[in-house]
């Protein structure tokens, strides 16, 4: 990996969101489990930033999320649906590649890294947009149906599922206060995506056409 890749990876940085999580796991004496924690979330950046520099595609900053993280990309929607599709897949991958290798790792240390990369992956892979299985759906509509009421669609089932959590996560507290956060911030996400959808049609005009 040459020099540029190397510094988008010295460049990641924490959300604020993230750090009262792992502040309080520091504070509840859990600090292995919240090396182990930030351990995993970079390595699943790391393996967006590889597929990135794989696809040629220039990541110019990283930010560590509570369910992963957040690659600004140089481009952004011009980038070839097939080059996004498979950034997207870049984490899970990785993720998955920290599962195959837990079996030769030390016991004590096995065990929780497992259970924290199931439950990375098993978060990741939901399809709700801004999450990998959510950017590998909206790939997958820009390659097979590149149509601006289809991306419409995907991101209206989207708010509604996660406003549907948010519900959830609320009425479980505080069981799920982890869950709510995130939830939260899920839907912050989605809904300034939603307010965007009025520029979609310049984008469909001058992106998504050529594609077609």
């Amino acid at each position: 990996m040459d020099e540029r890749a190397y510094a988008i990876m010295m460049r990641m940085t924490i959300h604020p969101l993230f750090l009262p999580i792992l502040f309080s796991i520091v504070l509840y004496g859990n600090i292995s489990y919240y090396a182990l924690i930030l351990s995993s979330l970079i390595i699943h950046e790391v393996g967006h930033i590889v597929a990135a520099y794989l696809c040629k595609v220039k990541v110019e900053r990283c930010v560590i999320m509570p369910y992963g993280g957040e690659i600004l990309l140089k481009g952004g929607n011009s980038i070839a649906p097939k080059k996004q599709l498979m950034i997207a897949l870049g984490g899970p991958i990785a993720t998955l590649c920290c599962i195959a290798a837990t079996p030769f790792l030390d016991p004590l240390i096995a065990a929780p890294l497992l259970k924290i990369q199931i439950i990375l992956l098993a978060i990741n892979i939901i399809p709700i947009w801004p999450l990998d299985g959510g950017r590998i759906i909206m790939s997958l509509i820009h390659i097979f149906y590149p149509r601006i009421r289809v991306v419409e669609f995907y991101l209206t089932i989207s708010l509604i599922l996660i406003s549907g959590t948010v519900l959830i996560t609320f009425i479980l507290l505080p069981k799920s206060s982890f869950l709510l956060v995130l939830s939260i911030f899920l839907f912050i996400q989605i809904v300034n995506e939603w307010r965007y959808r009025k520029y979609r049609s310049a984008f469909e005009k001058h992106v998504i056409k050529r594609l077609t």
